[in-house]
């Protein structure tokens, strides 16, 4: 039988290798404190991750101390108790936010309850409002306060935005979070939505809204919607209930010169129309055989329309020579007009056509 003899360890070639090994080892960690050796280099996709947040955590920094509180102070009775003294309540109703010097854009609906309203900043101070503009047209108000050490925030260009990129919101959700921050992207623009209930006669139509996924809760309503660059291009209005990730805003455009009117003049000069209508598209219009157009629900009193002689249940179908083929041809043929212009409209009312002239007034201050 054949017998294998395993060969002896050598112990002093294996102390060299310990040794050297040794030696190696912090040769390498001298070289790495001194930064002889470069660290890997992160993945694109790292990279573009920490960008990503580095963008929305300095938004948020700027802009945060410029977004405020909305409260408001009613008196409350008892209804178990009609004949009691009524009660003094606070709350936080919403959001709004710094566009000049003492002025705060928010929504129309955050202000439109009778009370004492009160802005309160992210630092605790507090200030009674003076004065609020409520547009007619727009779900927004403009809130007037004495002071004077409140940052401005800066307007982007909503004619500019794309669908998919990057949105932040900050508003204060559910009237007790304050300073909520959500992203998210432009889901969609030119949005038509119904705010508010239309069982109870507060419904709204609202057109050209920017749609988003950022989260947009009660109480964010009247704040900011800021692009990457920090830029304010919506105010957040609606949320839709019974839907996730569905939000809107109003256009920075939109609201510019509103802006601009009210902190130079104190009031919004522009012209108005003076109706209330709902488009009937071209499939609605020819299952109820009458032609496509605005169909009027309501005409305000004291108004152009009125004065015009429109009534409701009319149907305007052409202003300025234009067919009404989509749901923003009339609000844009009269925000590109002036005060006193004579435009001419073709209504269809008892199955006849009829031409009327109608002069645009200044919109009611409200």
């Amino acid at each position: 039988m054949m017998q294998f003899k395993l060969p002896k360890l050598n112990i002093k070639f294996l102390a060299i290798a310990v040794i050297l090994g040794i030696i190696a080892a912090a040769l390498l960690y001298q070289i790495s404190l001194r930064g002889l050796i470069n660290p890997p280099v992160p993945t694109l996709e790292t990279r573009t991750i920490i960008s990503e947040e580095n963008a929305v955590i300095s938004v948020v920094e700027k802009n945060s101390p410029s977004v405020v509180a909305i409260g408001i102070t009613r008196n409350v009775v008892n209804p178990f108790d009609p004949f009691s003294a009524p009660t003094k309540t606070n709350s936080t109703i919403g959001t709004g936010f710094v566009v000049a010097e003492g002025y705060i854009v928010t929504n129309k609906h955050v202000v439109s309850d009778p009370g004492t309203y009160t802005v309160v900043t992210r630092d605790g101070q507090k200030y009674e409002v003076r004065k609020i503009y409520r547009d007619p047209n727009f779900d927004l108000a403009i809130v007037q306060i004495n002071g004077n050490n409140l940052k401005a925030l800066e307007f982007g260009d909503s004619s500019k935005l794309k669908v998919g990129q990057t949105v932040i919101a900050i508003g204060n959700a559910l009237g007790k979070f304050t300073n909520t921050v959500t992203t998210g992207v432009v889901s969609g623009l030119g949005r038509r939505v119904v705010a508010g209930d239309i069982f109870e006669g507060g419904a709204e139509s609202l057109d050209d809204l920017i749609q988003t996924d950022a989260a947009i809760n009660p109480g964010n309503s009247g704040g900011p919607l800021l692009s990457s660059a920090g830029q304010v291009i919506g105010v957040n209005v609606a949320e839709t209930q019974g839907a996730q990730n569905i939000g809107f805003a109003i256009p920075s455009n939109t609201i510019k010169k509103i802006v601009s009117d009210f902190s130079q003049k104190g009031f919004v000069s522009r012209p108005y129309l003076g109706i209330q209508y709902r488009f009937l598209s071209k499939e609605v219009a020819s299952f109820n055989q009458v032609p496509e157009g605005a169909y009027v629900q309501n005409v305000l009193d004291g108004g152009s329309a009125q004065k015009a002689g429109i009534r409701s249940g009319d149907i305007i179908t052409q202003i300025s020579a234009q067919a009404i083929d989509s749901e923003n041809v009339i609000s844009d043929a009269v925000s590109k007009s002036s005060i006193g212009q004579e435009l001419d409209l073709i209504i269809w009312r008892n199955g006849k056509e009829l031409a009327v002239k109608v002069i645009l007034a200044e919109s009611p201050n409200q």
